[in-house]
């Protein structure tokens, strides 16, 4: 007799928080995967390239929602999973075509709607953040909307998208007249600008994790039966404008009871959202009157997965399949938020490479040579520079890093030295010559263009 087949696990893929290789990696022995996706979207596409033949693709372009649970169920799957925040709402809808388990429609409403999970948040007694909807374009007959949203929750406000991820067109505002401005510049680059929401503002505490870290954390969680099981709470680096990631680090600069408050707060918050199974990413913002909720991801985190697996030797993405497929999922051995020490290979870092608007770009080849110099960095992956994002590329929220540093230090003291390090390099590579002018005295001769990263975070 033969051995016997592996169970099917669907995966609706397209941009994520991990790629078919890695997939695919953990699947292996497990489960069959199936990738239901548009392959020829070009994101999509790059990725598969990178799997060849390996990767078995059921092509859901042009299908509705009910067309997609059919090709589904023909599977006969075990269970089903996504890695991006896009497809939450039409994993949800195979899982119930298929009769598995995931989040339910009502769950993803609030995970993916920003003003649906504020509102959620406070009616469950979690947290009341002010929160409004705000008209689409902010133009002059939308005064009133804008006003009464003003009104509500007060400035200086962060603006963001409705739905969305990764800090796209996310930006501070500080007055009406800002906000109106930002509103009619998202409205008119956008073929559908969709709902923005203005949001409360959230005060960071520098000192909670100490200068030079960021001032909020993520908690990453295997929610089983409604039951949060912590992996581990996620250090961040500051943030460069206007809320763009630089960075995380494992464990996080924080002392082992606010790392407990924030497990506290996220287990809270994924209880009042209704999420009884998946992975889940929580960002916290540390201020100065506790931890409070940023949001709440129902899915995996970007460079999660890598980041605990080297800090922790814990494969989150296999626990996700594991998780779908309804089979035991072990905790990690290390307990979560281990304090302002080291974990046990020290202290895990991402750092990402965000260039300032209009920064000539460098030749990449001595860059990555400069960078894989430092001690402590283990892999520079770095993209195609010739062509730096313009002043407005900040709109790309996290997209808009041209790169990866990885590595570890065997301390958060050490780690300081290495980022001071990386820092100094990449300043020196954005630099540019001022043009040319008729020479004087008083010139400088050299224009720094360094964007200075900041704390504040919505």
């Amino acid at each position: 007799m033969g051995e016997p087949a592996l169970p099917v696990l669907l995966v609706v893929h397209d941009e994520g928080s991990a790629a078919p290789m890695r997939i695919l990696a953990a699947a292996r022995g497990l489960c069959r995967v199936v990738l239901l996706c548009e392959p020829d979207r070009p994101r999509v596409a790059e990725g598969l390239r990178s799997v060849g033949r390996h990767a078995e693709i059921a092509d859901v372009t042009g299908l509705d929602t009910e067309a997609v649970g059919r090709l589904a169920a023909g599977f006969d799957p075990a269970g089903v999973v996504t890695f991006s925040e896009r497809r939450l709402r039409l994993t949800a809808s195979v899982a119930e075509a298929c009769g598995l388990p995931f989040h339910t429609g009502e769950t993803v409403d609030v995970l993916t709607d920003k003003f649906r999970q504020r509102r959620a948040l406070a009616e469950h007694g979690v947290q009341d953040t002010r929160c409004a909807v705000v008209p689409r374009t902010g133009g002059a007959d939308d005064v009133d909307g804008l006003d009464a949203a003003l009104a509500r929750v007060g400035l200086p406000a962060v603006l963001k998208p409705r739905t969305g991820a990764g800090s796209v067109d996310t930006c501070l505002v500080r007055s009406a007249d800002e906000c109106r401005s930002r509103l009619a510049e998202f409205a008119q680059d956008r073929d559908d600008p969709g709902e923005f929401v203005l949001e409360e503002y959230l005060p960071g505490d520098p000192d909670q994790a100490g200068p030079g870290w960021g001032d909020y954390v993520s908690v990453e969680s295997v929610v089983v039966d409604g039951e949060p099981r912590t992996v581990a709470v996620t250090g961040k680096l500051p943030l460069a404008p206007p809320f763009r990631e630089t960075g995380h680090l494992l464990p996080a600069p924080l002392a082992p009871g606010a790392a407990a408050d924030a497990v506290r707060l996220e287990r809270r918050a994924l209880r009042a959202l209704g999420v009884r199974h998946g992975v889940t990413h929580t960002e916290i913002k540390l201020t100065p009157a506790g931890p409070r909720v940023i949001e709440v991801n129902g899915r995996l985190g970007g460079h999660m997965a890598e980041l605990v697996q080297r800090s922790l030797g814990y494969d989150l993405v296999a626990a996700a399949l594991r998780l779908a497929l309804g089979l035991p999922v072990d905790s990690p051995e290390t307990p979560p938020g281990h304090g302002r020490g080291t974990g046990p290979g020290g202290v895990a870092f991402h750092f990402k490479v965000v260039p300032p608007p209009g920064a000539p770009p460098p030749d990449r080849a001595s860059l990555v040579e400069r960078l894989m110099e430092v001690p402590g960095v283990d892999l520079v992956d770095l993209a195609d520079l010739t062509e730096i994002p313009g002043p407005s590329g900040w709109r790309a929220g996290t997209a808009g890093a041209v790169g990866v540093v990885y590595g570890s230090a065997p301390d958060h003291a050490e780690l300081r030295k290495v980022l001071d390090r990386l820092r100094e390099l990449l300043d020196a590579a954005w630099r540019t010559p001022e043009p040319e002018a008729p020479r004087s005295p008083f010139a400088h001769p050299r224009t720094d263009v360094r964007w200075p990263l900041i704390t504040p975070h919505p």
